[in-house]
């Protein structure tokens, strides 16, 4: 069914917005997705301020043309395209439409924007494989604090093994 002007407006004023807020835009194709999966997946990106939106290729392109976001042709992406937005985090919103591609075939992760810069596919599906925000601090919490705790650790056996050798001489 065709969109009416009035339609049109709302989504292109809708998608401006949107694309003002993001950090990262991601863009798959989910031709064949069910409609169920699709709901479950933009109640995964919102549970995380992250948003999926499904728009036309002319709609998108055109939002683009007017924030002059170079480097992307939307209509040569292939399939239906859904944005994933990530308003927060920039490498969330690629996680996350990745992780739904591994359990779920119809759904291809094609590329994506973080800031004004294209992602081809095979960048996005990379940032889809990195480890999150969190996990990250803690890998380098514990890269720090993995010396310090050694060094603790032979010191005190210097301690213990003092301990062992006077105890011994004791006896």
């Amino acid at each position: 069914m065709a969109l009416t002007k009035v339609q049109k407006q709302k989504i292109l004023k809708d998608l401006k917005e949107k694309v003002d807020r993001q950090k990262a835009i991601v863009f798959a194709d989910f031709k064949g997705l069910k409609v169920k999966d699709l709901s479950n997946l933009r109640k995964e990106m919102k549970k995380k301020d992250c948003e999926l939106k499904v728009a036309k290729k002319t709609l998108i392109s055109s939002v683009f043309k007017e924030k002059k976001i170079k480097g992307v042709d939307v209509k040569k992406l292939e399939g239906e395209i859904a944005l994933g937005f990530g308003y927060k985090d920039e490498i969330l919103p690629f996680k996350l439409l990745y992780e739904f591609s591994k359990g779920n075939e119809n759904l291809k992760v094609l590329g994506g924007l973080i800031g004004q810069e294209f992602i081809d596919k095979e960048k996005a599906n990379e940032l889809g494989q990195l480890p999150g925000h969190k996990e990250l601090l803690a890998r380098l919490v514990g890269s720090i604090s993995a010396p310090l705790s050694g060094m603790v650790n032979v010191l005190q056996g210097n301690i213990k093994g003092l301990i062992y050798a006077l105890s011994a001489i004791k006896k």
